[in-house]
């Protein structure tokens, strides 16, 4: 069992023992000890109780706890607990900004059992009624909860990856002779899927409905003539169109591209498309050039596929590198030297940039001075041993409230590389958040800026920004932009990358890779960066191991040159 797992288990213990409201001293206790185990350098599988009770804040009762979980998954406590409590309960701890005490308020003053009642309470003007609440507070949790209703129905492309895979191969395994493709915002790479398209080429939609009914994977299937639909088992809605194989590429056409897009290309043909033999048949009859799925949104990229002048679209195989990654130096779960091993042996990578966060982010266990000092060392070790491989010396920066970077020059210099990031103070007004981001930008220690509006999609919205003002800026100071590859991230927005790209900004495909497995992660970033148009001539981490040396030597030199003027 990992860290996280055991530290997520403890936590929700010591919330439901303080909305219960049992012992304090055991509820902190538990509390401080999820915290610790959540950040702990190295697993606690493997270790002996012994060794677990000579971990600072943990003692005996932690570890029996740690002993149970090991054993049985799970901990008798916590479900006595979650049997007491009210499932809808239970779900309001996952709202941000109110605590366990907010919620015993919520729950036992007004009554309150899910979040469906407590919304209507909000616009009821109730809340402030309660002790301990107010209007802001109020107003807080409203606008908390309207975010997580606009996200129901709706996921993310990597949770929606492996059961759509499953249920492709499926019909293919089922039938062996149709032609089978995804179509809809899978097959474009949105970034949030709300529906599963996929266009099958048979005469028979009823033998289809009847194998679908058969199996595990969607469930209320139902057949309305060509069109079967139905929902995964974690309500992801899917729609299965059907046609005779001689019009699969119309219809395949026709469900990938959104109204705008199809409507655009239509637009352009006199002719009938009837039975087209693929898609470049529909496209060559518009006067374009084949378009890939992910360009395919509204009429982004016609005049380019009008004058055959689309991008070469950035591939996975383009990287050469990976930059922007934790160790255990900070929050990360792998050492320096694992994180390298397996770029150079498993992802037959040329380089790694290790960024660990910086003195501010505490929560992190940030790097003081001294401890950069000591890493620095130890990326010197490594570099020496690693044959064909190299690791970059970077620092994820904090950004703090007014702009500046939060190491003095003396040891900004000592980095091959800055990432400056926000992460804290997320609540600024557009025009602060953007002059903000835009000191850090400016200064001149910067090489790339990280994830930069913090949004978490379908859980935070992000910080306002001028999107222009910003790009304008990294324009003017040669500072790249991060396309932060993590599912959760994927900031910057894809639809800003072409606004970047002709203003000569660079991008990087940043998998902020906090274990091993996390490198993966660049691959949601390839395929957003498609959709933003990204080639691997404007890419930071396509370019090889000698040119991006050039390129991080270059930017280093320039502050020197400035700094003598």
């Amino acid at each position: 069992m990992e860290n996280k797992v055991i530290a997520r288990q403890l936590r929700l213990l010591s919330q439901l023992m303080e909305l219960h409201e049992e012992n304090t001293f055991k509820i902190r206790s538990i509390a401080n000890a999820a915290f610790k185990i959540d950040k702990l350098p190295y697993p606690l599988a493997g270790k002996t109780r012994e060794e677990w009770d000579k971990i600072e804040g943990i003692g005996k009762s932690i570890v029996s706890y740690i002993q149970e979980l090991m054993d049985t998954g799970t901990l008798a406590d916590l479900q006595d607990l979650i049997k007491a409590t009210p499932p809808g309960v239970i779900e309001m701890l996952g709202i941000k900004g109110i605590g366990p005490k907010k919620i015993a308020t919520i729950w036992h003053q007004l009554d309150i059992e899910n979040i469906g009642e407590l919304y209507y309470a909000c616009n009821e003007n109730r809340l402030v009624e309660a002790k301990g609440f107010g209007a802001k507070t109020q107003e807080e949790i409203k606008k908390i909860i309207e975010f997580r209703m606009a996200g129901n129905g709706k996921f993310l492309y990597a949770q929606v990856e492996p059961e759509a895979v499953e249920l492709l191969t499926l019909l293919k395994d089922t039938f062996p002779g149709a032609l089978i493709e995804f179509g809809g915002e899978y097959r474009r790479c949105c970034e949030i899927i709300s529906e599963l398209v996929i266009v099958l080429g048979s005469r028979d939609a009823e033998l289809v409905q009847q194998t679908l009914s058969t199996t595990t994977l969607l469930n209320n299937v139902s057949i309305n003539e060509c069109l079967i639909s139905g929902e995964t088992n974690n309500g992801l809605l899917v729609s299965i169109y059907v046609v005779e194989k001689r019009f699969f590429y119309r219809e395949l056409f026709v469900q990938t591209g959104n109204e705008e897009h199809v409507a655009a290309v239509k637009a352009r043909i006199s002719d009938d498309i009837d039975q087209p033999e693929n898609e470049n048949m529909i496209y060559h009859k518009a006067g374009l050039a084949w378009m890939p799925p992910e360009l395919r949104e509204g009429t982004n990229f016609i005049e380019e596929a009008k004058d055959n002048k689309l991008p070469d679209l950035i591939d996975e195989h383009d990287l050469k590198g990976t930059l922007h990654n934790h160790s255990t130096w900070s929050d990360g779960i792998h050492s320096v030297e694992e994180m390298a091993l397996y770029c150079r042996d498993q992802l037959n990578l040329e380089y790694l940039g290790m960024c660990d966060h910086s003195k501010s982010a505490f929560y992190a266990k940030g790097l003081s001075i001294e401890r950069v000092l000591q890493q620095q060392e130890e990326v010197d070790h490594l570099n020496k041993k690693l044959n064909g491989f190299h690791i970059f010396k970077g620092i994820e920066s904090d950004i703090l409230s007014d702009g500046a970077l939060d190491y003095p020059d003396e040891i900004l210099e000592r980095f091959d590389f800055v990432v400056a990031s926000v992460h804290s103070n997320l609540k600024m007004a557009k025009d602060k958040a953007t002059d903000r981001l835009i000191k850090a930008i400016e200064n001149p220690y910067t090489t790339i800026l990280g994830h930069p509006t913090g949004r978490l999609l379908l859980s935070r919205k992000g910080y306002e920004i001028d999107y222009e003002k910003v790009i304008d800026a990294c324009a003017a100071n040669q500072v790249i932009i991060e396309i932060n590859a993590n599912p959760l991230r994927l900031d910057l927005d894809w639809r800003w990358y072409q606004y970047a790209l002709k203003k000569g900004v660079w991008l990087s495909i940043n998998p902020d890779a906090h274990r091993k497995e996390g490198f993966h992660d660049m691959r949601y970033g390839v395929l957003v960066g498609r959709k933003g148009g990204l080639t691997k001539e404007q890419c930071l981490n396509a370019l090889s191991l000698p040119q991006i040396t050039e390129v991080f030597n270059h930017k280093k030199a320039q502050v020197t040159e400035k700094a003598n003027r």
